[in-house]
């Protein structure tokens, strides 16, 4: 067929789809770029894909010594031997993985592992790549022999921009982007989220399959399209693409019975067979039609992350933590919700501190109804989680992200602080949780009717005098600023305290207000909005509870 036909068995290979029509690219502009990957421009021609995919991988900054297809030559013969390549165990590194053949002949099979054998002769400090060998596989069907595509794999695993993540290579990095991943699905696909937490007794281990969706189970002819548009913008199109995979499993699959005790093994089979449901183009139309959060925020998300795992002293691979048992049935006592709605309010915040416990702070049964005392037990802590059970028998309650120590910059005045992770929910008559919203006026406090005219939905955003005038700075106020040393206007503001009152904001509409006595509240609720408020307009409360997350 061409130069770069040396490992591919054709039989196998769908060469209708395959266009004979010779075509060039010159484009060099990033923006046009990104648009024919999209389009496909050199998806059906085999060796227009080859010389775009050593284009791209040539243009990598990489280390100065970058191991190249001369270093291969000369190693290869030391490092296999006389061994027969399709026998070869393969490093410890890649976790077992399955090794994709897409559509190679049994001289490219054996080959993938001669290539990672040498690769991990050469990067002693891989620690864990579990996408290695689909890599390999890939790049070796658009390669004209061995050492070419061992350059190619080294390049991608040697960049040293540090704004450009290609392939993790050790478990932290691995593991914190398994946790970055659940908090996309728990903010951009609740309802599949919902899914989850219904049917597995550990999400965070179904999350942890998401790498193994995309470079493992996915047919070539996607990886391929995937891997098109990745070479061009990076790791952030693994995210969309693996949640519009969730997506479409959730829409497929709804209302249906499971097809096997597993729903990762439900998952894994919708995700080989997708070519019964979704095409290439339809998956990644899918993928980037979600707004997602940009490249920087991902990027201070997974630190967050990473940090939280380093913390705990999770930096190499070992069992992972059953995330329902962070809530210890033995050890857990609430007046107001129990162990297992306790364990679905855990399944919605952030993953970084899903892996704590949760610690009781306040309990307006013990410590009365203060809020001066509420304020002094709840200080110190970040995040916290507020409940509340009114005298109706109604439940909610508020996720916090930031400590209530923050109200004192505001003085004696209202002070308004907090990021878009906290939210609120309702437990009792019936489970809802409401995406977050900014609360930008004072006067909510005033009056319940005002109160009303001022939540905003989660479409809202900050004034521009609080935004910075450059586009690539400008970050969602999800994350906190004071936590990743960002400038204060990159801040927001979704939770206000005095010693008059407290004031949550949730999005959709919701905001919670809650009198100094502890006794009374009331909700706003946005009439532009079906859902159901939090509860009634005007409650009493029967008990509360503040929560605190325990290492």
């Amino acid at each position: 067929m061409d130069e770069y036909s040396r490992f591919v068995d054709w039989d196998k290979m769908d060469v209708s789809a395959q266009s004979q029509d010779t075509k060039e690219l010159t484009c060099t502009d990033l923006h046009e770029l990104k648009q024919l990957a999209r389009q496909g421009y050199w998806a059906k021609n085999h060796s227009l894909r080859a010389k775009v995919y050593h284009k791209l991988i040539s243009n990598i900054p990489c280390r100065t010594v970058t191991p190249d297809a001369n270093v291969y030559r000369d190693i290869v013969g030391k490092i296999v031997g006389k061994r027969n390549s399709s026998s070869l165990p393969l490093p410890e590194f890649v976790d077992n993985s399955l090794i994709p053949t897409y559509c190679l002949n049994a001289e490219g099979v054996g080959s993938v592992r001669k290539i990672i054998l040498c690769v991990a002769n050469q990067f002693p400090d891989i620690s864990f790549c579990p996408a290695l060998p689909s890599v390999t596989a890939l790049l070796l069907h658009y390669s004209k022999d061995e050492a070419e595509c061992f350059e190619q794999v080294c390049r991608i695993l040697a960049c040293n921009d540090p704004s450009k993540r290609l392939i993790d290579q050790t478990f932290l990095a691995f593991e914190s982007s398994c946790m970055t991943f659940g908090d996309l699905v728990n903010k951009y696909c609740q309802a599949a989220h919902k899914l989850m937490v219904a049917v597995s007794e550990d999400v965070l281990e179904v999350y942890s399959d998401w790498q193994r969706w995309l470079f493992g189970e996915l047919p070539m002819a996607y990886v391929a399209r995937i891997f098109d548009v990745f070479l061009v913008e990076g790791y952030k199109v693994l995210y969309r693409v693996a949640l519009a995979l969730l997506k479409f499993f959730h829409k497929v699959r709804a209302g249906q019975p499971m097809e096997s005790d597993s729903i990762q093994q439900d998952i894994r089979a919708f995700v080989r067979d997708i070519a019964k449901s979704v095409s290439p183009e339809r998956l990644l139309e899918k993928a980037f039609a979600i707004r997602l959060f940009s490249r920087k925020e991902i990027q201070l998300l997974q630190m967050a992350n990473e940090k939280a795992l380093q913390q705990k002293g999770i930096t190499v691979k070992q069992k992972r933590q059953n995330v329902h048992l962070a809530v210890h049935a033995e050890n857990f006592k609430s007046e107001i919700v129990s162990v297992k709605e306790m364990r679905d309010i855990w399944s919605w915040i952030p993953e970084r501190f899903a892996l704590c416990q949760p610690l009781l702070l306040f309990t307006t049964l013990e410590h009365g109804c203060s809020l001066s005392r509420f304020y002094s037990h709840s200080e110190g802590h970040e995040p916290t989680l507020l409940l509340i059970k009114t005298t109706a028998k109604e439940v909610c309650g508020a996720y916090l992200s930031t400590d209530w120590s923050e109200r004192r910059r505001g003085g004696n005045k209202l002070s308004f602080f907090g990021t878009g992770e906290c939210f609120v929910f309702r437990l009792q008559p019936e489970v809802e949780r409401y995406e977050w919203v900014i609360i930008k006026h004072p006067e909510l406090a005033s009056t319940g009717s005002e109160t009303e005219n001022h939540a905003q939905p989660a479409s809202t955003t900050l004034s521009s005098s609080s935004i910075p005038s450059d586009p690539s700075d400008r970050l969602s106020p999800f994350l906190a600023a004071r936590h990743f040393n960002l400038p204060s206007k990159t801040a927001s503001m979704f939770m206000a305290g005095s010693s008059e009152c407290i004031i949550v904001g949730g999005g959709d509409g919701q905001a919670l207000y809650l009198d100094a006595d502890l006794n009374h509240g009331r909700t706003s609720h946005c009439n532009t909005f079906n859902n159901q408020p939090l509860c009634s307009e005007s409650f009493q409360i029967s008990i509360l509870e503040v929560w605190g997350f325990r290492d």
